[in-house]
């Protein structure tokens, strides 16, 4: 599949609609609320449009940017692609319909309308459709990626390469700041809720709820300890619940331990999963009606964010317990119906050990740092470029280099905050250059998909999960352009966020 290059963004709406023509109607007769398209010609859509319309949708400033979005949006299911909650097929997990496929949950830091395509392009030769694209909360700030942005390129790059089916798209790590609950924890609450709103309305239907930060194991009963962390997991349960789509049952994932600290055990699990179906019964009697629990559970089994850096920047040897991840897989399937455990910060494990994780029926494991190091270190990442961005993170971040840290050291583990100051660069580069590191990527994916056993399962995905097309309203400023308003350019900021360190 072709690429447009430059891939320039619209600098108006009129520019953009009248690129539509021949291309895409625009069905406006319902309505703002029910405003959809008409695909004229999917190949030149496909061929040129759509790499200006996500150009647009990430770098445009005035009222095109949501235009963008908002078409992206809503061609990807008439193109045979759509946003979907993959807690349907956790559930036949959770029932023993399948077993020993683990789902890649891919956060793209950079790049990430190349990366993603690769991603699409590897589940196409390998008849996967089980895989998701996600991304923290701590990622959104140093990456600059809000849920709008990072569903946009998802939908995009599926458009561009084709792909028919669900799009399982994922907030990682929704996370409550153990700083800030200290602080002020009403705020961290109101933070969160809005978070979660701006994801669900973007697209987002996957949420993992993440208040293991918050554990305090010095309580003396592990069930003291797991309260809050189930207490705050059911509130959030809730108030997704009355977020969610008509038809959608958004998958929630939970979490009993905090990654890079001491491993989950069983007692935690049990521990854990009492207090929250007590408090998730006690919500339901409240606002009379069923509430949907988890589908999943994260624990932590040896592993930490980004691995542990050696002092001349290589990965240490890290031992992942395999059979206590296979006990608390199984327990979370057998005694409380999930699809089982999930397994966080494992990219920068040797390849070989991803088979083990589907052998011990782990339901999903979350992939970050080895693909943020192939774009990197990859031989054709232009050296000028590298030598700015280190440049750029010894002036502006020297203050999380820790004492003793080597160079190498300090630039791996700060170089993620520069796909966010640096996405544009990243964006220009050469297309030879892109098309390199996307290429490479492209078999670092087909190697996982083999390997964590999700090869093959397309008819199970199509077979279990069903199609909700989910209706996007259309962004006032193209309603009124189209009804012939005059509408005043200018940039929309985003909403904010504070950032929260964590991934």
């Amino acid at each position: 599949m072709t690429t447009t290059y430059p891939m320039l963004p619209f600098t108006s709406l009129d520019d953009m609609l009248g690129a539509l023509d021949g291309i895409v109607r625009i069905d406006a007769s319902g309505g703002p609320a029910q405003a959809g398209v008409e695909i004229l010609d999917a190949a030149r859509f496909r061929d040129g449009l759509i790499d200006r319309l996500i150009a647009t949708a990430v770098f445009a400033e005035g009222p095109e940017r949501d235009a963008a979005r908002w078409l992206i949006r809503v061609s990807a299911p008439v193109l045979g692609a759509w946003p979907a909650s993959i807690h349907p097929l956790y559930m036949a997990a959770g029932r023993g319909e399948y077993a020993n496929r683990t789902a890649p949950a891919i956060n793209v830091r950079g790049l990430a309308y190349d990366t993603m395509r690769a991603v699409y392009r590897a589940a196409r030769a390998n008849d996967c459709k089980i895989m998701l694209f996600e991304l923290a909360r701590s990622e959104m700030s140093y990456t600059q990626q809000r849920p709008g942005e990072y569903a946009s390129n998802a939908l995009a790059a599926a458009i561009k390469e084709g792909h028919q089916g669900p799009v399982f798209i994922q907030g990682d790590h929704y996370q409550i700041s153990a700083k800030n609950w200290a602080g002020d924890s009403d705020r961290e609450l109101g933070a969160l809720r809005e978070l979660i709103g701006e994801a669900i309305a973007a697209g987002y239907l996957n949420i993992d709820i993440d208040a293991s930060t918050i554990v305090d194991v010095s309580l003396p009963t592990l069930a003291e300890q797991q309260q809050l962390n189930a207490h705050l997991t059911a509130l959030f349960t809730e108030l997704i619940r009355e977020q969610e789509p008509a038809g959608v049952t958004v998958s929630i994932g939970g979490e009993i331990g905090e990654v890079g600290q001491r491993n989950s055990t069983v007692q935690e699990l049990h521990a854990f999963m009492t207090t929250y179906m007590t408090e998730l019964q006690d919500r339901e009697r409240m606002v009379r009606r069923d509430l949907a629990g988890i589908s999943k559970i994260s624990v932590q089994t040896g592993t930490s964010h980004g691995g542990v850096v050696l002092p001349d920047g290589t990965i240490a040897d890290v031992a992942v317990d395999f059979d206590t991840l296979g006990q608390l897989s199984e327990v979370a399937r057998i005694d409380y119906g999930l699809g089982g455990a999930v397994q966080h910060g494992a990219s920068t494990l040797p390849e070989v050990a991803f088979g083990r994780f589907a052998d011990a029926d782990a339901v999903e494991v979350h992939l970050a740092t080895a693909f943020q190091n192939q774009i990197f270190e990859h031989p054709a990442f232009p050296v000028d470029l590298k030598d700015e961005i280190y440049a750029y993170l010894s002036a502006n971040h020297a203050d999380e280099r820790k004492e003793g840290q080597t160079d190498a050291q300090f630039f791996y583990g700060a170089r993620k905050r520069a796909f966010g100051p640096f996405k544009r660069q990243l964006w220009d580069l050469p297309v030879e250059t892109r098309d390199h590191i996307a290429n490479d990527l492209e078999g670092s994916f087909n190697l996982l998909m083999q390997r964590l056993g999700v090869a093959g399962s397309a008819e199970l995905v199509d077979r279990i999960v069903p199609r909700v097309d989910v209706p996007a309203p259309m962004p006032d400023a193209l309603a009124a352009t189209l009804a012939g308003e005059v509408v005043m350019a200018g940039a929309r900021a985003e909403a904010t966020l504070e950032e929260v360190e964590g991934e």
